[in-house]
C-alpha cells in the first residue's frame, strides 16, 4: 500500500474543512449531521473518520478555519512595508470577512457555540489573543512612525485602541449578517474618515 504524505493528509483534512464550512453554513452547527458533511464532501465515512473523531472535532477545525485565515492574512498584509494607518488594518481585514468561504453568518454561529461550549470558548480566546497582537504590533508601528511617539507612549495607545478595533469588526461581521440593507461601502467609509489615517 502506497505511504500517506503529510501534504496528501492535510490537503484531505481541508477537503472536509471546506465541506463541513458549507455544510454549517446552510444548517448551522446544531442543525447539521456527520451525515450531512460526509454527503457534502463525496468521501466515505471512513474517509472522514480517518481524519476526525467526530462532528466536534471538525466544528473545532472550522472555528480555527473561519477566524484563523483572517488573522494570518492580516499578519502578512504590509510585510516589508511602512506601517500601515489603524484605518488601513481594519478596511483590510474587514472586506476579507465577507469574501471568505465562510462568511459572517457562520462567524456568529462560532462565536453562539462557544456562549455554551468550554472548548469552543477557549478556542475563540486563542485566535482573538492572536488578533489583538497583530492589531496591536500594527497600530504600535504607526504611531511610532507616523505620530512620533516614544515605545511607551505608542504601546499605551495602541492597547486603549484595541477594544474599539475589535468591536468595530464584531459590529461589521453582526450587521453585514443580520441586516439586509447593511452597506459594507459605507461602513469602510465611515470607519476611514474616523479612524487614524
Amino acid at each position: 500500500m502506497p505511504k500517506v504524505t503529510a501534504e496528501y493528509r492535510e490537503a484531505r483534512r481541508d477537503e472536509i474543512t471546506a465541506a463541513a464550512i458549507r455544510t454549517f453554513a446552510n444548517k448551522g452547527f446544531a442543525g447539521a449531521s456527520m451525515a450531512d458533511i460526509i454527503a457534502e464532501s463525496g468521501l466515505s465515512a471512513g474517509a472522514i473518520y480517518g481524519h476526525f473523531a467526530g462532528k466536534h472535532e471538525i466544528m473545532m477545525a472550522v472555528a480555527r478555519e473561519v477566524i484563523g485565515s483572517r488573522v494570518d492574512d492580516l499578519r502578512e498584509f504590509a510585510e516589508g512595508r511602512p506601517a500601515p494607518s489603524p484605518s488601513e488594518v481594519l478596511s483590510h481585514m474587514l472586506p476579507g470577512l465577507s469574501n471568505d468561504l465562510a462568511q459572517p453568518p457562520l462567524l456568529l454561529q462560532v462565536w453562539g457555540q462557544a456562549m455554551v461550549e468550554e472548548g469552543m470558548r477557549r478556542l475563540l480566546w486563542e485566535v482573538f489573543a492572536d488578533l489583538r497582537h497583530v492589531y496591536a504590533s500594527y497600530f504600535e508601528a504607526w504611531a511610532r512612525e507616523h505620530e512620533g511617539m516614544d515605545e511607551t507612549t505608542a504601546r499605551a495607545w495602541a492597547q486603549r485602541l484595541l477594544p474599539l478595533a475589535i468591536g468595530l469588526g464584531q459590529g461589521f461581521i453582526v450587521q453585514s449578517a443580520v441586516f439586509e440593507d447593511f452597506d459594507a461601502e459605507a461602513y469602510l467609509a465611515s470607519l476611514r474618515e474616523f479612524l487614524p489615517h
